[in-house]
């Protein structure tokens, strides 16, 4: 039975997984060195996407990429000078979405996502509070008649495993209409979820966390091969006894794995976003999905914020202003009630070619366990994970089958 747990990453991942370990009876420590809460984890859209259940590894959404580009209008982006980074995970891609890779890890993926819902709320029944989860769906909207035909289509054909929709009401219109939303066609997710502020759940997580007797600390962490285990070392200084160690590092936790022998092909897909705390923004409306101008549009408690674009490349490079400036005319062209200063922000999606996560147990480092590539379904796949996490430390069987996520896959 594990007695101790280190979990590197202090993201939603690593606070769910350690969460669940420290309802386990575990000892666990979480360790990171993001004190000011820039990565994906608190600045995606807040949206818990259980309708996403294709993976974007597909020979359809390659077929898509020319019309998706940012400098067509699209969100997609491919910073010339980031190539190296781009490049080769383009190509593993390519590999990834052959058919029957495709059937595969939809099907995988599929599993994981039909239990993100029921998990997420057993995780938020033990957080303080009792609203920051919400069911209340989601809508997508289109300005053009066209579109609108052609979008809807497109999501009747989709799987989207078990969230269900509908055209929006006569009311519903009414009410995107009432902050000055006026599409030419709408439809609406009635059973996905939102969190009702991502810095409200990250400072429950952390609160519940030490509540269960867990332990965070700032630092920065490094794992090197020691015999048949990992071993830690927090700000260059060995850790003595980590032991079991959880890798929930995001975009870091490929080159963390360098040392013990594995692979994992990670790239950052850079995502940004604009915040208004100025907005006549009814708090009650769930988020809605400008799909043709792909972004997303959230109520927050203390804001409005609009996301946007994937951008492959390298986390470390500086950000993009255009992007925001992008974002900033498809506000003001769409007349959205959120008016300036707006806060800007920018960061990255741990994504690997075939847009599926890796979970589970290391085969070269008997100590180690690893989480981490969620793409754009952290937040979703946070409290699922969490416990997937908790079950491979206690030998249990997961709930879920996680052969697809191995990150022997890459090796």
């Amino acid at each position: 039975m594990t007695k101790r747990a280190t979990i590197i990453g202090g993201g939603i991942i690593g606070l769910a997984s350690a969460l669940a370990l420290a309802r386990r009876g575990i000892d666990v420590t979480l360790v990171g060195d993001d004190s000011s809460r820039q990565a994906a984890s608190w600045g995606n859209a807040g949206h818990i996407a259980i309708e996403q259940v294709e993976p974007l590894a597909s020979r359809a959404a390659i077929r898509s990429v020319p019309g998706r580009l940012f400098s067509r209008g699209g969100a997609l982006a491919f910073p010339p000078a980031q190539w190296r980074y781009w490049l080769p995970f383009g190509l593993r891609l390519l590999r990834a979405s052959s058919p029957d890779r495709f059937a595969a890890g939809k099907a995988a993926l599929s599993g994981l996502i039909g239990e993100a819902m029921p998990a997420w709320r057993r995780l938020a029944a033990i957080l303080p509070g009792d609203s920051l989860l919400r069911e209340d769906g989601h809508f997508v909207t289109w300005s053009t008649a066209a579109a609108a035909s052609a979008g809807r289509a497109a999501w009747a054909k989709a799987d989207t495993g078990t969230a269900r929709f509908r055209d929006a009401t006569a009311q519903e219109m009414q009410a995107l209409a009432s902050i000055g939303i006026r599409p030419a066609g709408a439809i609406r997710f009635t059973d996905t979820g939102q969190i009702a502020d991502l810095a409200m759940l990250a400072d429950a997580m952390e609160a519940t966390l030490r509540d269960a007797g867990g332990r965070t600390m700032a630092g920065r962490a490094q794992l090197v091969a020691r015999g048949g285990e990992a071993g830690l070392l927090i700000d260059g200084a060995p850790v003595p006894d980590p032991g079991l160690i959880v890798l929930t590092a995001g975009v870091r936790s490929g080159a963390m794995l360098r040392p013990l022998g594995h692979h994992a092909p990670i790239v950052a897909e850079r995502g940004y976003h604009i915040r208004a705390a100025d907005a006549d923004w009814p708090v009650a409306m769930p988020p809605v999905v400008f799909e043709d101008r792909s972004m997303i549009v959230t109520r927050y408690a203390g804001c409005v914020q609009a996301a946007s674009f994937v951008e492959p490349g390298d986390a470390d490079a500086p950000p993009d202003p255009a992007k925001w400036d992008r974002l900033e005319a498809h506000v003001a062209a769409l007349g959205l009630p959120m008016r300036p200063p707006f806060t800007r922000w920018m960061g990255s999606r741990p994504t690997l070619p075939d847009y599926l996560p890796a979970i589970g147990k290391s085969r070269r480092s008997g100590n180690l366990l690893y989480a981490f590539g969620h793409q754009h379904l952290g937040l979703t796949l946070s409290a699922v994970t969490g416990e997937i996490v908790a079950a491979l430390a206690t030998n249990e069987r997961p709930a879920v089958d996680i052969a697809a996520f191995d990150i022997g896959r890459f090796e």
